[in-house]
């Protein structure tokens, strides 16, 4: 594999700093910075293509040696310490970070499962909440994970680092014209009659535990602010809430919470056997 020393502040450099700080330069060239070992390893893992790997003059770990040796790049690049740590999201500069090709967004066969668990989460206005909604999907068992309308960047480094991993190992897929979001619904509903859209709500309405999650089901999470959009709430088959003690102050659960509430109610339902 060639690689390329990096020493001042060149092009490359500047190539590598706008992937991690500027959203429109990054769907330009098509590929965004990733740092961790964890989202490395699961990038790596689930055949995402690593189109470089950035290190430090200084001696690697053998993970990360292993990587430089075994992972196929375009190119790899040596930074000063300097450099290395400008490009550092962390307080102890990572030993390697990688530049990966985005995906495109497209909602495969294969990412649906037999009885399809489909997230859908509403012009998402907050990093920390779109990483941590990612891990959570993956963790209680989503099939994938649809942003629609203006939102934060799925790509940005700080909603990868917060979905730790998790990035790598879930389907997400945007979706910005509502006609294709219409047809995927209805495809939906042509394969799977018993198919059903569930609106999320802060406004008391049908409590989660009287929702039937057993069937194929897409779980529509609002936008932080202003929950779902009325066009999306128009297109539920049911809207559910998650019951409140009546003595309690706060008058709804951050989105991510809430979510994760939810799924884990559907993941209890769809595996609840009554003679256990």
């Amino acid at each position: 594999m060639k690689t390329t020393n990096i020493i001042t502040r060149n092009n490359s450099f500047q190539h590598f700093q706008v992937l991690k700080t500027n959203r429109k330069k990054r769907y330009q060239y098509k590929e965004f910075l990733v740092e961790g070992v964890r989202s490395i390893n699961k990038a790596v893992e689930k055949n995402w293509h690593i189109k470089s790997f950035l290190f430090g003059k200084d001696a690697c770990s053998d993970w990360a040696k292993n990587l430089l040796k075994t992972v196929q790049t375009e190119e790899n690049y040596c930074l000063s310490k300097e450099l290395l740590q400008e490009l550092s999201g962390k307080t102890d500069t990572s030993e390697l970070l990688a530049v990966i090709e985005m995906r495109e967004d497209i909602v495969l066969d294969h990412y649906i499962s037999e009885n399809p668990f489909l997230v859908l989460f509403d012009r998402p206005s907050n990093k920390g909440n779109l990483g941590t909604l990612i891990r959570s999907c993956d963790a209680l068992g989503a099939d994938l994970l649809i942003i629609t309308g203006h939102s934060v960047d799925l790509y940005d480094p700080d909603v990868i680092v917060s979905a730790m991993g998790s990035f790598f190992n879930l389907p997400v897929i945007r979706i910005s014209e509502q006609q294709k979001l219409w047809e995927l619904i209805e495809k939906m509903k042509k394969n799977y009659p018993s198919f059903k859209t569930v609106g999320t709500t802060a406004h008391r309405q049908t409590p989660i535990y009287k929702v039937d999650f057993t069937t194929p089901v897409m779980l529509m999470i609002g936008n932080e602010t202003m929950g779902l959009s009325q066009t999306l709430k128009e297109k539920c088959d049911i809207t559910c809430t998650i019951p409140m003690a009546e003595q309690s102050y706060a008058s709804s659960f951050n989105v991510s919470c809430a979510a994760s509430i939810m799924m884990y109610e559907l993941t209890r339902q769809r595996n609840y056997d009554p003679l256990d």
